[in-house]
């Protein structure tokens, strides 16, 4: 059984969702240390500019984790990130279509940064048509860290294969997960090419760019992965 692992992050781009595709289970890492340096609270779309970075403010103390830390609703973040969303993309072909939903989600109440992006990423999910099981991090009782975290959070779940992103390389060892009776396998995601509004292509924006440019057609991202892996 094949398991993946990952920090919920805000709106992420297709690899996280390539990443589900090819698992079994799928663990949020909620419980994971917040840190201002990753995506937790912000993300990529393209507009007529180029690259702009959404960001929401959040109620954060030193050593939080990702499910402890509050997006500052009260700011009216959410409706300023629909507003820029619904500008830059009010053009695009599946706007009427996902819009609706994703604002549905958007604007339902969380109280915390992992719930708010998990709910969100998993909507995604769905309508991508990716079926896969999927737990928190928080659930399980285990006090290890970076490598044998994620070999005892992959046990946990009854897995035999950990889907790992090729970032990991430096501090895992393969022999460390063979020992524990468990393959380690390396993410071969490539960044696809797809039609954009706004001039030349811009790789690896949030996975909404995608969805409001080309729909739901996962399939589609799969089949392209295989085609720049050489598996055609």
């Amino acid at each position: 059984m094949k398991v993946s692992i990952h920090q919920p992050d805000y709106i992420p781009w297709l690899g996280l969702f390539y990443k589900m595709h090819l698992s079994d289970v799928f663990i949020h890492l909620d419980n994971a240390q917040y840190s201002n340096e990753a995506a937790h609270n912000y993300n990529k779309i393209k507009t007529a500019q180029g690259m702009l970075r959404l960001k929401f403010p959040v109620e954060q103390h030193l050593g939080n984790l990702i499910n402890e830390v509050r997006p500052k609703d009260e700011l009216k973040w959410k409706e300023k990130h629909l507003r820029t969303i619904e500008m830059n993309y009010a053009r695009a072909p599946y706007f009427k279509d996902f819009f609706p939903k994703f604002k549905e989600a958007m604007m339902a109440p969380y109280g915390d940064v992992a719930s708010l992006n998990i709910s969100l990423n998993m909507m995604i999910a769905d309508l991508f048509g990716i079926k896969v099981k999927t737990c928190r991090s928080s659930e399980f009782k285990t006090d290890s860290v970076r490598e044998q975290r994620v070999i005892d959070l992959t046990k946990a779940v009854g897995g035999t294969e950990y889907i790992s992103g090729n970032g990991a390389r430096a501090y895992q060892d393969e022999d460390h997960f063979t020992q524990q009776g468990l393959k380690l396998t390396y993410l071969d995601y490539k960044p696809i090419e797809y039609p954009q509004l706004w001039k030349e292509f811009l790789p690896c924006m949030s996975a909404i760019d995608y969805i409001f440019n080309c729909g739901y057609d996962f399939e589609a991202v799969v089949k392209q992965v295989a085609e720049l892996n050489g598996n055609r």
